[in-house]
């Protein structure tokens, strides 16, 4: 697709754009760019560097204390800030459709999907009762959602973080918009699910010609779909250009340590190339540029004088650097020094058996037990200390039950859960106070699992209160505080609430918590799918750091293998319940042995994506676990299936070293 040139009207104008919050905060200082129809402009930048902020202000969502105080908004030319908010109410969610951040906020727990879709398809398009039905189910349908009828009538509650997330975006594109704003709209999805979201998206535009404002940390995601690209930090666009010149040399100092920061199998071992701190406050003056606190190539005049605008070649970089007739090398990425020496393996620290968790299925007046969904079929799998096993796998697979059935959150429904040689399954309250504090969880929904009610300081404080750790008050408040440094926040945060952050902020809030009580076993439940890159670095050298000096052991619960190739010693790749392919990670992602496995590598977004043929796809969406195919559970959506896999679920093939999968097409030993 091409972008419109550029004295072309635009679809959406942007200028001088400020948002207040408050008496002093500016999330948002004088943001200017077009976007043009059927165009998709991507803006990266850190959380808390204002791109929800400006794609807020753009629909006219701010928070009640928020106000633009200066600069213009139009969509084709009309003047957006001069609508009343009765006429907004016309645009948004019909020429302005927006994918929230985080669906579980936004869906209202109360209602039905199918309320929730009909509502924007009876006031922005005239359909109600069968005709709305109708194309609710093929919205659901078209976003990935299996058995689509019977989950309209469904509530957020009874979806996966990454079915919420599909929800979402059938709801932003119910009104059939101009213009779609999504803020991180893959970023709960599986990369399977990522890859036909992002075509459906790419197939809308060149049907309807809508324009996108695609805010993301996904460095391959925007080599995907963005045309254009612009990064932000602290409030300002810094650098911004065609896609295909931002990749091929990012001009800005920020930009470069972005593409730095990014994990992968070469730096196995070797701390990433993390920024230092976080995003500055925006409620203070910056007499110069905003990023010369954390920029390696500062120099004096950078800090007392703010940088213009300079053009190199079509893309253009907010930077001093730039002022003179040379540009400033690309300089090497280093290495990060000597990798790690292997950990001998030691004896397992946990050990789950044959683990199996169905729920009944209840219909009629009396609700009697009328299915069993099988969420978790006889999963096996062992943990070391000082030992990363990821588990990946599409939404629905099982994979979160897995780790809220170990750690007692779900009670099992057969199977042994072993701590040390102690089996936990169905041990009573008392019993599992030790495990309590041996085994923690950082769920995949850092806003619903941290207590609005409580600022920061006393979150991170009440496991260790509870447990009994800690030291006394002093202590336990130097910990805090030591932990939200180290997770890139600061001290002084403590005694702010959880609404106050951006979600990459909350999501490391939930990581200080679980780190607070010393454990030695963490059920990481999606932990960096909130992250932009550079904060994604800083954690995972934390988790690695942690890990070498405790022994910590990782269950990493993650759809993006990129973190599990850098991360993870022994990959585990689950489906509909069951573990189809285990082994250890090198050996796993360079030469996978079961077909599903192929589709999930295949479907991740890379940095070279705009140059790549199209990403094959499974031939079918993710059954149902309440009636799983027959035979091998993947054989609907394989290539290689044949009556055997129809008629037979496939033995463990052990191909040495460890390594087992489940397929019968599958190499010899």
């Amino acid at each position: 697709m091409t972008s419109a040139p550029a004295d072309a009207p635009a679809l959406l104008e942007v200028a001088g754009l400020r948002v207040r919050i408050g008496a002093g905060v500016r999330p948002v200082a004088g943001v200017d760019f077009r976007l043009n129809a059927g165009e998709t402009f991507a803006l990266l930048g850190e959380s808390g560097c204002g791109k929800s902020m400006t794609a807020l202000a753009i629909a006219r969502l701010l928070p009640d204390n928020g106000r633009i105080e200066g600069g213009s908004l139009r969509l084709r030319g009309e003047d957006l800030l001069a609508r009343a908010e009765a006429e907004m109410r016309a645009v948004r969610g019909g020429r302005i459709g927006m994918v929230f951040q985080e669906p579980g906020t936004s869906l209202n727990p109360v209602m039905t999907v199918f309320a929730q879709i009909a509502e924007v398809l009876a006031r922005h398009r005239g359909l109600r009762g069968a005709a709305a039905r109708a194309e609710a189910c093929r919205l659901l349908e078209a976003v990935g959602i299996p058995d689509a009828g019977r989950r309209l009538d469904d509530y957020p509650f009874q979806f996966s973080g990454g079915m919420k997330q599909r929800v979402m975006i059938a709801i932003a594109l119910a009104g059939e918009p101009e213009l779609l704003i999504a803020d991180e709209p893959t970023t709960a999805l599986d990369v399977t699910i990522q890859a036909q979201v992002l075509d459906l998206l790419a197939r809308l535009q060149a049907e309807r010609g809508m324009g996108m404002l695609l805010i993301t940390h996904d460095l391959g995601v925007v080599a995907r779909m963005a045309q254009r690209v612009g990064v932000m930090y602290a409030g300002e666009l810094i650098e911004t250009g065609a896609r295909a010149d931002f990749f091929a040399a990012p001009l800005h100092p920020y930009s470069r340590k972005l593409f730095a920061a990014l994990p992968e199998g070469a730096r196995r071992g070797r701390p990433l190339d993390a920024l230092a701190g976080g995003v500055p406050a925006l409620d203070v003056d910056f007499p110069g540029c905003r990023f010369a606190a954390r920029c390696p190539a500062a120099f004096e005049r950078c800090r007392r004088e703010a940088p213009g605008w300079q053009v190199r070649s079509g893309q253009a970089v907010r930077c001093h650097l730039y002022e003179g007739d040379a540009v400033p090398a690309v300089p090497a990425r280093g290495d990060g020094g000597e990798p790690l020496p292997p950990s001998a393996v030691a004896a397992p620290l946990l050990e789950v058996r044959d683990l199996r968790v169905h729920f009944p299925v209840r219909k009629g007046v009396l609700r009697r037990v009328a299915g069993q969904v099988r969420a978790v079929d006889g999963v096996s799998l062992e943990l070391a200390p000082g030992r990363t096993l990821a588990l990946v796998g599409e939404s629905g697979c099982g994979k979160t039950t897995v780790g809220k059935a170990i750690l007692q959150l779900l009670r099992p429904s057969a199977g042994q859960v072993l701590f040390e040689g102690r089996d936990m399954a169905g041990a009573k309250a008392a019993q599992l106070l030790p495990m309590r504090r041996a085994m923690q969880m950082v769920f995949q929904d850092p806003f619903a699992s941290l207590n609005p009610r409580m600022p920061i300081g006393e979150i991170i404080e009440e496991g260790m209160l509870a447990l009994g750790v800690g030291g006394d008050a002093q202590a336990r408040a130097r910990r805090v505080d030591a932990l939200l440094e180290r997770i890139g926040l600061s001290a002084a945060m403590r005694n702010r609430y959880p609404h106050e952050f951006s979600g990459g902020q909350r999501q490391r809030i939930a990581i200080a918590r679980a780190l607070a009580v010393e454990p030695r076993v963490i059920v990481c439940d999606e932990p960096t799918s909130a992250l932009d890159v550079s904060v994604q670095a800083q954690l995972l050298n934390l988790m690695r750091d942690l890990q070498r000096e405790l022994g910590l052991a990782y269950l990493f619960i993650t759809h993006n293998l990129a973190v599990v190739e850098y991360l993870a010693d022994e990959v585990a790749v689950m489906y509909l319940g069951r573990i189809v392919e285990r082994g250890p990670v090198e050996r796993l992602l360079a030469a996978p042995a079961h077909p599903y496995t192929r589709a999930l590598l295949a479907a991740v977004p890379r940095l070279d994506d705009a140059a790549r043929p199209a990403v094959p796809q499974p031939a079918a969406d993710l059954p149902s676990p309440l009636a799983p195919p027959s035979g091998c559970h993947f054989h609907p959506r394989c290539a290689l299936a044949d009556e055997l896999c129809r008629r037979e679920y496939p033995l463990v093939r052990v191909l040495g070293d460890g390594y087992e999968v489940r397929c019968h097409h599958s190499p010899a030993a």
